[in-house]
């Protein structure tokens, strides 16, 4: 009878601490934080040189405002402006042993004039639905490396993300990338 009592107490305990800790969010900063996790270059197979990769990070957001909707297109967030990629990515190429920013500018045979090619994106809407909102997870990103106008073969990319707040993460950057 001892027991059935100490039951019948402890029970409603336990069942209430298991569903708090269900319940249990994770609280992050407002403002983005991303960790860089790696970069696998695919080869194209017709000429043997690497000429897209796969950028890999992880993220965490505390208001979980995280990405854009194709109509996101008003300012801030227009074409032409800082905000309308929220994933900047930064090409940068190993010259002679100095790390050196170089705008990818490729020739469009159809305009007939060099074009600056981006490699920056935006990053689709992520925002939980419901209360919470905090937010984590990983984002791979296939990307062209190859830039036909340089004769130099390693290359690296800093990146970093912008919430819908315009809150920017820390900057990352991936290791040294060799093409051939």
């Amino acid at each position: 009878m001892k027991i059935s009592i100490k039951i019948k107490l402890f029970l409603p305990l336990i069942v209430i601490l298991a569903a708090i800790s269900c319940n249990r969010t994770e609280e992050f900063p407002p403002e983005p934080s991303i960790s860089y996790i790696g970069f696998e270059k695919l080869l194209n197979a017709t000429d043997s040189i690497y000429d897209r990769g796969i950028l890999k990070f992880s993220f965490k957001d505390g208001d979980g405002d995280i990405g854009l909707r194709k109509r996101d297109t008003f300012p801030p967030f227009h074409p032409g402006s800082k905000y309308y990629y929220n994933l900047i990515i930064d090409y940068y190429e190993v010259r002679n042993g100095v790390e050196t920013y170089v705008p990818l500018v490729f020739y469009n045979a159809n305009t007939q004039q060099f074009d600056t090619v981006y490699l920056s994106a935006r990053i689709p809407m992520l925002t939980p639905e419901g209360s919470n909102k905090p937010i984590s997870g990983e984002i791979h990103d296939t990307l062209f490396i190859y830039n036909y106008n340089s004769p130099f073969d390693t290359l690296f990319l800093q990146f970093y993300i912008v919430d819908r707040a315009l809150n920017e993460s820390n900057l990352e950057r991936t290791e040294y990338i060799v093409r051939r």
